[in-house]
């Protein structure tokens, strides 16, 4: 594949074999004393798996966008805990790391507010040959800016109104823009600020803003569907991504980028057709909450 002598064919499927190796001690050294958790650890390891030839397929694609120039840009939007930074890691786990980067932006700086609202993002787009993935990005006045009261009324009508011209010429210019919105319940995002909180490696991910999402999931759900309903465009899509069940968010928002590009596959047999119960158009998206919101007075996602 890349001329790296750890990775190999096995049953079918690239395995990198330190990867490999690395879970099976792990696995071995452990102090599993159930059978669920021995399951769970098991689980995680096949899931890691599963994922490791659309990897592949990910550094084959990357090494044709770098033959042939191209940029490629990569939205991950979504409500907190619904599995962005998660899937950004699997997508990237193996990449060249000369040629793409994450952007994750934080609060703006006095300097920043003067100038022009997309210039903080635009000096983070990719040169030629090069993907850049941004853990939230302009779409933050859409969202958390709109919801907490972070811009005027003004401020997100402008942005509303500007960002269809902003991504049709940013497409027009040949950079591959691709917009993901990861979809979780309220239930189930509950449980991950749970789970966040009692656990002493991920504590710092939960946030002030974290704490009052559950209080505000009605006012997130309202501007999910403005966003997409003035956003979702021909020219720059948005596809959801359910993402309750992580690794299959995972493994299907992989399968929505090789899709974005023609390149020679590494590997003709891997299925790249998306679980149409996971991935969603934005259009699909409207249509289910606008009957659901006709149904049960609100939508809930």
């Amino acid at each position: 594949m890349t001329g790296n002598p750890e990775y190999i064919e096995l049953d079918g499927k690239i395995v990198n074999l330190e990867a490999l190796l690395t879970d099976y001690q792990r696995l071995k050294e452990s102090e599993y004393h159930t059978d669920r958790h021995m399951q769970e650890a098991i689980q995680k390891i096949q899931n890691a798996d599963e994922l490791k030839p659309y990897q592949a397929e990910l550094i084959r694609m990357h090494e044709h966008i770098e033959r042939e120039n191209r940029r490629m840009i990569i939205l991950f939007e979504g409500r907190d805990a619904a599995g962005k930074g998660g899937t950004i890691r699997r997508i990237t786990r193996y990449m060249n790391e000369k040629h793409y980067r994450v952007v994750a932006l934080g609060k703006p700086t006095n300097e920043q507010r003067s100038q022009w609202y997309y210039q903080k993002y635009v000096t983070q787009f990719p040169r030629g040959g090069e993907i850049v993935l941004f853990d939230r990005s302009w779409y933050n006045r859409a969202m958390v800016e709109r919801v907490f009261g972070f811009c005027s009324e003004t401020e997100y009508e402008n942005f509303m109104k500007g960002v269809i011209w902003f991504e049709k010429d940013l497409v027009m210019q040949g950079t591959i823009l691709i917009k993901l919105y990861f979809s979780v319940d309220k239930e189930e995002q509950a449980r991950r600020f749970e789970s966040r909180k009692n656990d002493a490696l991920r504590q710092w991910k939960f946030s002030e803003i974290d704490m009052q999402a559950q209080d505000r999931w009605d006012d997130f759900t309202d501007v999910k569907y403005e966003m997409l309903k003035q956003t979702h465009t021909i020219d720059a899509p948005w596809t959801i991504i359910r993402s309750h069940d992580k690794h299959l968010a995972r493994l299907n928002a992989m399968k929505v980028i090789l899709n974005a590009i023609p390149y020679p596959r590494y590997d003709e047999r891997i299925d790249l057709t998306p679980d149409p119960e996971i991935k969603v158009s934005g259009a699909m998206e409207l249509e289910m909450m606008e009957a659901e919101h006709l149904q049960k007075g609100r939508a809930t996602v």
